[in-house]
């Protein structure tokens, strides 16, 4: 299967999420198995890898890349949303890491019936799992013109949101928008030209990934899906999560801090109430793309890797003591 998908800083990702060679590691974004495979290199016989996405054609890649290793696999078709289910069903309620490696992948958007692509004219899709019922298609011909202005401002961070949303309800009057192509032209129609001219990107750019996200849910997961990880991990162990635009990363940003963190009561509170204690530690500062990967891989443009470290449980008897 031609599967081409390019992992993004899979050195750095790899180096900082595996500690024993002998672990489980989760891969909760599995793609085309890129980050497995350099996971499973570093695994003795004994280590084992749990590799989860909800694309069977990704799956399929994955299984043939990983058909070589010498550690344990497990691959589940199933979105990481359901990680608490899918740990307990693989009889491994404590992991050595997880990985989340976001976003669409570049087989995804090179796949032109998938609908992914405003380069490419197919039918409008976008479903990152093709066995779910709810795609591009109904977001654009069913939803109400705020309900298009919210998500273009909100996952996009459309400046032309209501003009773009006006422009989809009129035009779905006289026949539904069923490619991509079409979305693309009724878009363009309601940029102004000066604007498309100098913008610097496709006007589309920013729609699609919207509609792409509500279509998904990308959003909407993520934070459950983050803090379930790391109550998953075993004292040591480490999450990373790759990010490729700033909704996402925000959200990854904002949990692995307040779990990072001691207090969050109000400042204006006299004593603690919360009794919160960090469940771990950041490793670093985000990290990026090196310009040698950028030159080959511009997809990795926007890329930011977060790494964190679960820390053992606090004792709260202990600390007294001292």
């Amino acid at each position: 299967m031609d599967f081409h998908h390019i992992s993004v800083m899979p050195e750095e990702t790899v180096s900082g999420l595996v500690t024993d060679p002998s672990g489980i590691y989760v891969d909760c974004t599995l793609g085309g198995a890129g980050h497995s495979h350099l996971i499973a290199d570093r695994l003795t016989p004994s280590g084992r890898i749990i590799g989860i996405d909800q694309d069977e054609e990704a799956i399929a890649a994955a299984r043939e890349r990983l058909r070589d290793c010498s550690c344990r696999i497990d691959i589940v078709h199933d979105n990481f949303r359901h990680l608490d289910a899918i740990l307990a069903a693989q009889d491994a309620p404590f992991v050595d890491g997880v990985l989340f490696d976001l976003g669409v992948s570049s087989h995804q958007i090179d796949t032109a019936e998938r609908g992914f692509s405003y380069m490419q004219d197919a039918p409008l899709d976008m479903r990152m799992d093709p066995e779910a019922t709810f795609s591009a298609y109904d977001v654009i011909n069913t939803y109400s013109e705020d309900e298009l202005d919210r998500i273009f401002h909100d996952y996009g961070e459309e400046r032309w949101a209501r003009r773009i949303a006006k422009f989809i309800v009129q035009a779905r009057k006289d026949r539904p928008i069923d490619t991509t192509g079409a979305l693309v032209d009724v878009i363009c129609r309601a940029v102004p030209k000066a604007v498309r001219e100098s913008a610097g990107g496709h006007p589309a750019k920013r729609i699609f990934q919207a509609v792409r996200i509500e279509v998904n849910d990308e959003l909407g997961i993520l934070k459950n899906a983050f803090e379930s990880a790391v109550h998953h991990l075993k004292p040591g162990g480490r999450i990373a999560i790759i990010t490729f635009h700033s909704l996402e990363d925000r959200i990854a940003k904002q949990t692995l801090k307040t779990m990072a963190s001691g207090c969050i009561c109000p400042p204006e509170l006299p004593v603690c109430v919360c009794h919160h204690h960090p469940e771990i530690r950041l490793l670093g500062k985000p990290r990026q793309a090196s310009k040698e990967e950028l030159r080959e891989n511009s997809r990795s443009k926007s890329a930011k890797l977060r790494l964190a470290e679960k820390l053992p449980p606090y004792d709260d008897k202990e600390k007294e003591g001292r």
